[in-house]
């Protein structure tokens, strides 16, 4: 086993899994095991609002259904507030972080856009104005610009300050933002590659510059295409996308091969769970993997 390898598999509990989060799990899992390395399972239930109920249960259970057996114990980001206050404090003590009182349509009114939204446009960097109270906790961007190497989609590059803005680390609402909350995660998970959708490509500068910020370890990114509808829409909840049959896997995951560039053997169709797992971790290429994006779902496989 490389030692030197770890990834994993964060998966929202916003609903069931479906072909777009299986193609993630698949690619991570294969990257991980192909080069001898651990697969961990964290579930990322930082949002009360959007997580639904029994989805996580259902999500592991679909999991294992498909064969993919994690190694240790599932952390849940819900028990780990604790971690993310204490990665907030370093930062405030770096002086990078600071209060904002600003509304959301107060920033949409006076923000340009962005690669993902408005660009918050630094209002409270020096200061709340007299009579406005803290909503949110912001980093300091100014100057910021992240470069870095995806195995997949190249050299990406960001100006932080004038592409994304100052972004939120603890909501309005009394949640720690994604971002800080999975660069804490990574970091202590010893987490050394990550494997994901390339929805959250402009979510990596971010991550790395939090990093650098507090003294982690840089990690290596992978992201794949995500997986669009006929519509090309992002399979989602939101999109109804239909959820993996955990008493029939082994179409899906061939569908997922197909999608991921591996070209699986006809005879797959009829083979064991384990026959299926053999030959994909031996033949596993990353660098078959579609350079793009998004892509298309193949048509649905028929195992007769």
């Amino acid at each position: 086993m490389n030692s030197n390898y770890r990834g994993r598999f964060a998966p929202s509990p916003t609903g069931p899994l479906h072909f777009g989060s299986l193609v993630a799990a698949v690619a991570s899992y294969l990257e991980a095991r192909h080069r001898g390395g651990e697969w961990l399972v964290r579930i990322e239930d930082l949002d009360p609002p959007r997580v639904v109920a029994g989805a996580t249960d259902d999500i592991l259970r679909t999991l294992e259904a498909c064969g993919m057996h994690w190694d240790g114990a599932v952390i849940y980001q819900s028990a780990r507030h604790d971690a993310y206050h204490a990665a907030l404090h370093r930062l405030r003590e770096r002086g990078v972080v600071y209060p904002c009182a600003c509304t959301r349509r107060e920033i949409a009114d006076s923000a340009l856009a962005g690669v993902e939204g408005p660009v918050y446009p630094g209002t409270c960097r020096n200061g709340i104005a007299e009579g406005r109270t803290a909503r949110a906790q912001r980093i300091d961007t100014r100057g910021a610009r992240v470069v870095f190497e995806d195995t997949l989609q190249g050299k990406v590059g960001r100006n932080l300050e004038t592409e994304i803005g100052d972004f939120v680390l603890y909501r309005a609402d009394q949640v720690f933002a994604y971002q800080l909350a999975v660069v804490v995660d990574d970091a202590e998970q010893g987490i050394s590659d990550v494997v994901r959708g390339a929805d959250l490509l402009d979510s990596t500068p971010r991550q790395i510059y939090l990093q650098q910020l507090l003294e982690l370890p840089p990690l290596r990114y992978t992201h794949i295409a995500v997986a669009v509808d006929t519509a090309g829409e992002k399979l989602s909840k939101q999109t109804l996308a239909a959820a993996i049959d955990a008493e029939r896997p082994l179409p899906e995951l061939i569908r997922a091969l197909h999608f991921l560039g591996q070209d699986p053997p006809r005879n797959l169709a009829a083979a064991s769970m384990r026959e299926l797992w053999q030959w994909a971790i031996s033949e596993w290429r990353i660098e078959r993997v579609p350079r793009v994006r998004q892509l298309r779902i193949p048509p649905a496989t028929q195992t007769g």
